[in-house]
């Protein structure tokens, strides 16, 4: 992985703690040293959060078709599955932070 590829994706896990925090009151930081010893990028209470930024991945298509299904107070949630794979269950991170936060014990 080249360099700013690296960067790019300490921004995003930077940029998505800070979302989190600002949603949970916590301070949330970035799992140093993740990379080399196999860890997570973000570990909150129970929570273990791997942070992926990619150009282009399909599951957004499928977010937006589940997103044009749904009335105004509906979550859209995508659950996908690859060949040998176990399911996962993907929406939008506003949506997730509201039930996560119900999750977390009080600080």
């Amino acid at each position: 992985m080249g360099k700013r590829q690296r960067q790019r994706g300490a921004e995003t896990e930077r940029e998505v703690c800070e979302k989190i925090a600002a949603a949970v009151g916590w301070v949330v930081k970035r799992e140093l040293g993740q990379a080399r010893d196999g860890g997570c990028d973000i570990r909150l209470g129970r929570f273990v959060i791997e942070v992926k930024r990619r150009k282009s991945i399909a599951v957004y298509e499928w977010i937006d078709q589940a997103k044009a299904a749904c009335a105004p107070y509906e979550i859209p949630v995508v659950i996908c599955r690859g060949d040998k794979r176990e399911h996962l269950v993907v929406q939008p991170l506003d949506d997730w932070l509201k039930m996560a936060k119900h999750e977390l014990p009080d600080r």
